[in-house]
């Protein structure tokens, strides 16, 4: 079923298109309707391959053997201290005890609280966040940038309620733009925003259910919904909504506009400084106002194969490659330069909880090899279009064997080290040996930094957590090359000259007295 555009209600696109004229050079693209019914033809690679083209077996020289090459930018205290704390996120009964903690009645009790988070903030926050402050984390990213590798900053607020948190968190997202411009050149690769964080969650709820309802029955007539690329497929879940909703109130469509009117700003001073925004993907049953409101924007703002405004793909959802061919191939024939980050996903527990709790089964991918699977086709079809000239794409990997056959495929197919439309990313903390390879093997790699206050940043913490343990972890490499890293050290600093030895020994202590 194609996204159908619809005529818009006349004080909702008013107020928004007024709003948008003095911001945006580029809004005439919003008003003009644009044609979804019409399928896009396929390219000559894609007529071949109606699959994405499947990833060639690695070729490139991407090495994650050698330990000595791969963690010589790193020190030693931190290459100890990466290995410890990765050891206790490993630690099944000690992620649990420290979940438990975080959310039981102890964290009421002020002084209990202030110890839980002092020692939080010196364990897994410095391992896995870039700092509470913009100095913090501006000193992160220089850093990192001096190890080769990049930053995606990402200022750690997630779901708000209310109109006035939401204006807040814009704020913060505002003031994170201009100082990823006031930081190095080329040491920021991305801004990351959640639309969660600036649009009321049961507002996002109730948008969801209507572009759900509209799919399933297009005479369905939603006025505040603007120009937009194709959300769903007919695989996509939809049991969410299993009764058509009623409108939105007007007080629910003020509060929208609102929230349009964050986004147009974020995505302006974006476009004034030239940073990328990639807008973080979430569960089901809100995902689909996130990518409406995604689209929409991207509509406005992606010009002159500049992709400024990227969404994000989750592989593990069983219709994730289907939505990413019908979106980018409408984008492509629009004009409109789509990039996406490519993920595997984070809420595989709860979404098939969900599904199951109404009779339906999970949208996620019966086993893990579904999911390798579905990344590797998205990552071979937007590498392809990238080599055509075409969008961009943050590799958002953990996956040995996905990063190294999507650095074969980038190479096969002539991409250039250094092209800024291809970027593999990793979590700050997590993944080290294959960010290092990436980068020793001459790719644009970012690692992705939160940063905020420790209590406001506690919902990705306890996410990384669980993760950290999943099938998707990579700590298992990362740990046993850390610990064959700093045996090597250590021999190399026992065998050494006795004057070379001291002034090793001395060398350490610096920087193990260093905060």
């Amino acid at each position: 079923m194609a996204t159908r555009v619809l005529s818009s209600s006349p004080k909702l696109l008013n107020n928004l298109r007024s709003f948008i004229k003095p911001l945006n050079s580029a809004s005439a693209a919003a008003a003009s309707p644009l044609n979804f019914d019409e399928k896009p033809e396929l390219s000559t690679v894609e007529k071949q391959h109606p699959i994405a083209t499947t990833l060639h077996q690695p070729t490139t020289n991407l090495d994650l053997d050698d330990h000595q090459k791969l963690f010589a930018s790193v020190p030693t205290l931190k290459l100890l201290r990466s290995s410890v704390n990765l050891g206790l996120a490993s630690n099944e009964t000690f992620v649990d005890f420290g979940m438990w903690v975080m959310n039981s009645r102890l964290m009421e009790t002020p002084l209990l609280r202030d110890i839980i988070l002092k020692t939080v903030k010196h364990t897994f926050f410095e391992h896995f966040c870039a700092g509470e402050t913009t100095t913090e984390a501006g000193e992160c990213v220089r850093k990192i940038q001096e190890a080769g590798l990049r930053g995606m900053l990402v200022y750690a607020v997630e779901h708000t309620s209310d109109n006035a948190g939401c204006d807040r968190n814009l704020e913060g997202f505002l003031q994170s733009v201009e100082f990823a411009k006031s930081l190095p050149p080329s040491s920021v690769s991305f801004v990351i925003a959640k639309i969660t964080a600036i649009c009321p969650i049961s507002l996002l709820k109730r948008m969801s259910d209507l572009l759900r309802w509209q799919y399933k029955d297009s005479s369905l007539n939603l006025p505040w919904k603007l120009n937009t690329l194709p959300i769903f497929t007919d695989s996509s879940p939809l049991y969410h909504t299993l009764q058509r909703p009623q409108p939105l109130t007007p007080q629910e469509e003020s509060d929208l506009e609102l929230a349009h009117q964050r986004l147009l700003k974020l995505c302006q001073k974006c476009t004034q400084y030239n940073v990328p925004l990639t807008i973080d993907a979430e569960d089901t049953s809100i995902q689909p106002a996130i990518d409406y409101f995604t689209y929409s924007s991207a509509i406005m703002y992606n010009k002159d194969d500049n992709p400024i405004v990227y969404g994000t793909m989750q592989a593990y959802l069983k219709d994730a490659r289907e939505r990413l061919f019908n979106t980018a191939r409408t984008a492509e024939k629009l004009g409109i330069p789509m990039a996406f980050k490519l993920v595997r996903g984070a809420y595989m527990s709860s979404e098939t909880k969900l599904a199951s709790s109404l009779g339906f089964d999970s949208p996620v991918h019966n086993t893990i090899q579904d999911t390798h699977a579905c990344f590797n086709d998205c990552a071979s079809f937007m590498i392809e279009k990238i080599a055509d000239g075409y969008g961009g794409l943050i590799l958002a990997t953990h996956n040995l064997e996905s990063g190294k056959l999507a650095a074969s495929k980038a190479r096969n197919l002539g991409i250039e080290k250094g092209n800024q439309k291809l970027e593999f990313a990793q979590l700050y903390g997590m993944s080290e040996a294959l960010s290092f390879g990436l980068r020793n093997a001459g790719f644009q790699v970012s690692k992705y930094l939160p940063y905020g206050p420790v209590d406001m940043v506690m919902p990705y913490l306890l996410r990384r957590a669980e993760e950290n343990r999943g099938l998707l972890s990579t700590s298992s490499l990362d740990r046993p090359l850390m610990g064959k890293e700093l045996k090597r050290r250590l021999k190399s600093l026992q065998f050494a000259k006795p004057e070379m030895a001291a002034t090793a020994a001395g060398s350490m202590k610096i920087e193990i007295g260093t905060p």
